[in-house]
């Protein structure tokens, strides 16, 4: 969203406590620890204000993973990525976002889970979650070119949906975090080359 979406700065300093207190509770106890009534006591706000903000825990767990996407962006968007070639380049990427979401499990947990709990009411907010992981692995595939192909997006779109798959069985405790390394880097060897 826009700042002039968001509202006036009350309401965005508002939005930030809000997603600041369910990074918190998230942290701390994975999906279950966030609750609607925890959130809003945490963020110091109405329940009613939470809920016309939010509309359920998913919209609120899914809009703080795309703060969390949004923040490593910028942080991969004040250097060059490293690599010599766009698999390089694009698993370089996958692999600061992946360490960075395995640094907090519990996080990563009530994150990912709510990702795949959404449902088309989360539509929205799906969206925006995946317009920045598209637009990371576009710039780490090319980087310094704004315009990219219908390709490059498509390709980047599936390298999301296997590093979320394999992001999955990471949470759920199929595959160790060198075995979701391995596979993602596998992936993107197979898909870039």
């Amino acid at each position: 969203m826009t700042s002039d979406e968001l509202g006036s700065s009350a309401q965005r300093e508002r939005r930030e406590r809000i997603l600041d207190a369910t990074i918190a509770l998230a942290s701390h106890g994975g999906f279950d620890a966030v609750q609607m009534r925890a959130v809003a006591e945490q963020a110091d706000v109405a329940l009613g204000t939470l809920y016309r903000y939010f509309p359920s825990k998913i919209h609120l767990l899914v809009t703080a993973l795309a703060r969390e996407f949004e923040r490593a962006e910028k942080v991969l968007s004040t250097k060059a990525i490293p690599g010599d070639t766009s698999a390089d380049r694009v698993i370089t990427v996958l692999r600061r976002t992946t360490r960075g979401l395995q640094g907090d499990p519990h996080l990563t947990d009530a994150l990912t889970r709510a990702f795949m709990f959404a449902d088309k009411s989360a539509a929205q907010e799906i969206h925006a979650v995946g317009m920045l992981l598209t637009r990371m692995l576009t710039k780490a595939m090319h980087p310094g070119i704004d315009e990219v192909s219908d390709d490059d997006i498509a390709i980047a779109r599936v390298i999301g949906d296997v590093w979320l798959s394999a992001l999955v069985a990471w949470v759920t405790g199929r595959s160790t975090a060198e075995e979701t390394a391995a596979h993602m880097e596998r992936a993107v060897r197979l898909i870039l080359r």
